[in-house]
């Protein structure tokens, strides 16, 4: 296990780094700046996710907080192969930080995203496994499952968050259209989060209480997920 270097915020040249990327979003441009990107991004992610990580696992102790690539770091890289859009690379900082005893992307989980003007701070699935989104509308209408998973979804509304994952503009087939928890069958994944302008708190030490303290408001809906994959092991 890594050990965990103090985490100082991100630097302002990260924020740059990533308006000057989406302006000059090409492999001539990244290759002289690719020192920018390891030292004043991805360093700082790196103790970011392992500061974030061994706060997160009082309220999700079986969090995984990998600070590798393609494990909590998301590649930098874009697969342009099935896109219109051929640009190279993202132009934004992606962490996923997860808890589950699935494949990483296939468990609920906690994602940041730095974005300049933005970040985005939000919990859950993105989409459900094919074996698994069966299972969620067995539990969407489950007399006890079903409430639960009614009470996080109000829960994190009511805490100002936007949940998102529907897919389907009607009810599929032989789902019951009638049902209270309707509008959830026609999710294919589950989420919730928020975007916010960047705050001050970014580049300081401070910036992983502010995480801490939005994830925690998001823990309602995480928690449902992460029982009803244990459910459907």
């Amino acid at each position: 296990m890594e050990k965990a270097q103090p985490f100082n915020g991100f630097p302002k040249p990260a924020v740059i780094f990533f308006r000057e990327l989406a302006r000059h979003n090409e492999k001539k441009w990244f290759e002289a700046h690719k020192s920018e990107y390891e030292e004043q991004v991805l360093a700082p992610a790196r103790d970011f996710i392992l500061a974030l990580g061994e706060k997160l696992r009082t309220i999700a102790p079986g969090l995984v907080a990998d600070p590798r690539v393609n494990r909590s770091l998301f590649r930098i890289y874009r697969d342009a192969r099935f896109s219109k859009d051929k640009s190279p690379y993202k132009t934004h900082l992606g962490i996923w930080m997860w808890e589950g005893p699935r494949p990483r992307m296939e468990n609920s989980g906690f994602y940041f995203q730095l974005e300049p003007p933005e970040i985005y701070v939000g919990t859950g699935m993105y989409r459900f496994p094919d074996d698994l989104l069966p299972a969620f509308r067995e539990d969407a209408v489950h007399p006890v499952h079903g409430l639960a998973l009614a009470d996080a979804v109000k829960a994190v509304q009511k805490a100002g968050f936007e949940v998102g994952g529907l897919k389907y503009k009607r009810v599929p087939r032989g789902l019951d259209a009638e049902h209270p928890n309707a509008e959830l069958l026609k999710h294919d994944g589950l989420y919730a989060g928020a975007g916010l302008k960047l705050p001050p708190e970014l580049h300081t030490a401070k910036f992983v209480d502010t995480c801490f303290k939005i994830y925690r408001r998001l823990l309602p809906l995480h928690q449902w997920l992460t029982a009803f994959v244990e459910r459907n092991l």
